[in-house]
């Protein structure tokens, strides 16, 4: 099914809804005027589907406390990996949590102790450097190479990195979250083997997992996996539903698991989720998939349109789509443009809000991040808000 048979064009005001990205820009970027492509959540209605099974659900009436351990939600998440990725789970295997970052969270407190090393691929997500520094871990930045439009891993780097004796986690983000890299299986397979040899646990977050575009098909860390490890996701990325809570990942042993749980009920009191959030992944698992294609062309389509335009304007950069995510990470380096006169510039004349890279490390100096996960006239002002900026400049 194409794009065509659903509406991704239509502008919907997020205005007045509390939204974070829109009413809160100003938290960031110091004014409430700007468009805004921030926060990697998108301007598009969830899928029909899901706002069919949450309308059934609160007809109802009735919101009382629930249960996530039942055959229609593990059955929903078991027919999306085998139908999205052909890779067969363990049922038993699956926990529940309110967000992937609060898992992280609460797997890095249970799988290291204070002052430990937790290794990062960098430029990172920035809610990773966040949550092992508040977790009073040490946070060890294993930087990626950029070769030409493409991420490789060091793999030299790492191991120095996974045989510090104080190393306890590797935090990997598979689809990679900025730079859109997505780990080929050999290189997954390297990353494993090397945490099995120092011991090191490792925290797969894939909540991009379904945003993939380029030749290399996303592989679960289950897969691959050696040793003790969770991979934690949602379906709050691919179908626009963060504001829901939900997440759920796989713990592959039993001691780990049941300890996690248990830090869940019983010492925090999540024992109920949120059931429209239970509700969604089950619609979404079971019905969405049409929906979400669709949504992937249109995405797809918007990341080739914002290469166009820059490398029409720019051709030195010759920018190319990332292999995964609708966040378009862009390398401005060949133009010599000062990060923080770019963004002075993009805010005070043009009125954008973009990420700027270095809120990613320092690796991300000289890079944006563009979320194109909106109607595409969005997309063309912020671009050419962009372009005009760097003209400005140059």
């Amino acid at each position: 099914m194409s794009s065509a048979s659903f509406d991704f064009s239509t502008v919907v005001d997020r205005h007045g809804t509390w939204c974070t990205q829109w009413d809160y820009v100003a938290d960031r970027f110091g004014r409430d005027d700007l468009l805004p492509f921030t926060i990697s959540d998108m301007d598009f209605a969830t899928a029909p589907c899901i706002l069919d099974a949450l309308q059934k659900r609160l007809q109802h009436g009735v919101l009382g406390y629930s249960r996530w351990h039942h055959d229609d939600f593990l059955g929903a998440v078991e027919h999306w990996y085998q139908q999205r990725f052909n890779s067969p789970i363990d049922r038993d295997w699956v926990v529940y949590g309110p967000s992937v970052i609060y898992m992280v969270a609460q797997l890095i407190r249970q799988w290291s102790q204070p002052g430990d090393g937790v290794v990062t691929f960098t430029p990172a997500y920035d809610a990773f450097f966040k949550v092992v520094d508040g977790n009073q871990r040490n946070l060890l930045a294993c930087p990626l190479i950029k070769q030409g439009n493409d991420w490789s891993l060091d793999a030299e780097n790492l191991e120095s990195l996974l045989a510090q004796p104080d190393c306890s986690l590797l935090l990997l983000c598979s689809p990679h979250n900025p730079t859109g890299k997505v780990w080929t299986r050999e290189e997954l397979t390297l990353i494993a083997a090397l945490c099995e040899r120092h011991s090191v646990r490792v925290i797969s977050d894939e909540i991009h997992m379904d945003m993939v575009w380029g030749v290399n098909p996303h592989t679960p860390w289950n897969e691959v996996a050696r040793g003790e490890w969770a991979l934690l996701t949602s379906g709050s990325k691919s179908f626009n539903i963060p504001a829901l809570t939900g997440a759920y990942g796989f713990i592959s042993h039993k001691t780990p698991r049941d300890a996690y749980l248990h830090q869940l009920k019983a010492c925090d009191g999540l024992s109920s989720p949120a059931v429209l959030a239970v509700h969604a992944h089950v619609a979404a698992y079971h019905a969405g998939e049409p929906w979400l294609d669709a949504l992937r062309d249109y995405l797809q389509a918007n990341l080739h349109y914002v290469a166009e335009q820059l490398n029409a304007a720019f051709p030195q950069l010759n920018w190319q789509p990332p292999q995964s995510t609708y966040l378009a990470w862009i390398d401005l380096r060949a133009l010599n443009i000062d990060d923080k006169l770019l963004q002075k510039t993009l805010i005070e004349q043009q009125k954008v809000a973009i990420m700027p890279g270095y809120t990613y490390g320092t690796e991300g100096e000289g890079f944006l991040r563009l979320n194109v996960g909106c109607p595409r006239s969005k997309v063309e002002a912020g671009v050419q808000a962009l372009i005009r900026a760097i003209n400005t400049l140059l």
